[in-house]
């Protein structure tokens, strides 16, 4: 399958627990995706939040994957490789009058916003720092604070807009939802907002396929490649999965993990198919592995909607019930 050598998927887990089935269903889709066009897969460890990051949860992200019938294209990358890129870009950005230190804590913020929350439910910041300091070390001369890095958002810009293969045209405005957002944290890290965008273009991912909750994420994104004279990668947002109760699965909520799913017997070619089967392929006969799905995969299958699990038996012959949303 070389007929489309240009495509470059991407798995961007992160290390902060196992991984569960929503985890699952969203990377099967990707790789899915990269692998019907004759695209190339990397992986990427996204490990920049040091507090979150469990110990030994690295190899534990990558032994899921491959028990699901993962592979990827090179070595994984670790994100906090990519640090002395990171604080260039940041120093670039802030050099350029792109971006702009501040030491605004989040009560400053809270008690100077007037605005209501944004769609994310944060208020957008309103611009105290903005061409207050020249430099990181004048902010911090000047006020003994460690300064966070923002980047500098045209409100007179509009919505970012952009042709998502699952959800439709999607318009994110940035400036109405956040104001100038962090890309650069106190600790001298890199916020994601930056990181991601930023080792998406390093390893020349061309279509990033990843949760709809994340849609947000993508219009500042795209605001920070665009700064950065970068390309913005084809976006696919899949709609998540959630429990039978409607909540959303997550790591912190107990989710079913593929750790707890595969001690309980359940096979990898049980969750390829059920997820094949949650995007309209036909899921008759034993379960598949994943390479089973390849041929024929498009996204345009993926509904946009959350798929919900069955209370009775999330991974049964008839796993899915239709939303009530």
């Amino acid at each position: 399958m070389a007929d489309a050598p240009d495509v470059v998927g991407r798995l961007a887990p992160s290390p902060t627990g196992r991984l569960h089935l929503g985890h699952a269903r969203s990377f099967l889709i990707a790789w899915w995706s990269a692998r019907a066009q004759g695209g190339r897969v990397v992986l990427r460890i996204e490990d920049l939040d040091g507090e979150r990051v469990k110990p030994g949860a690295t190899d534990l992200v990558l032994e899921d994957l491959a028990w699901l019938g993962l592979d990827w294209d090179g070595e994984p990358l670790l994100q906090t490789r990519r640090a002395p890129a990171h604080r260039e870009a940041l120093a670039s950005l802030v050099q350029q009058g792109l971006a702009y230190p501040c030491v605004c804590t989040r009560r400053e913020i809270s008690e100077a916003a007037s605005a209501p929350h944004g769609d994310t439910g944060e208020r957008p910041y309103p611009g105290t720092c903005r061409g207050r300091y020249a430099s990181v070390d004048e902010a911090r001369a000047a006020t003994g604070r460690e300064p966070a890095i923002r980047l500098a958002v045209d409100p007179s810009r509009g919505p970012v807009a952009f042709e998502d293969a699952i959800q439709g045209t999607c318009a994110v405005d940035v400036a109405a939802a956040a104001g100038d957002f962090v890309i650069g944290r106190k600790d001298g890290k890199a916020a994601y907002q930056l990181a991601t965008p930023l080792d998406d273009a390093h390893q020349a991912v061309t279509e990033v396929v990843r949760g709809a909750d994340l849609v947000p994420s993508a219009g500042r994104q795209a605001l920070v490649l665009e700064s950065l004279g970068l390309d913005v990668p084809h976006q696919a947002h899949v709609g998540l999965v959630e429990s039978a109760d409607g909540l959303r699965l997550a790591k912190r909520a107990g989710a079913l993990s593929l750790e707890e799913l595969r001690g309980s017997g359940v096979s990898p070619e049980r969750i390829a198919t059920w997820a094949a089967a949650s995007v309209g392929r036909v899921a008759a006969g034993a379960p598949r592995p994943a390479s089973a799905w390849i041929d024929g995969f498009t996204l345009q299958s993926v509904p946009p909607h959350p798929t919900r699990l069955a209370p009775e038996d999330p991974l049964g012959p008839l796993p899915l019930m239709p939303p009530d949303h």
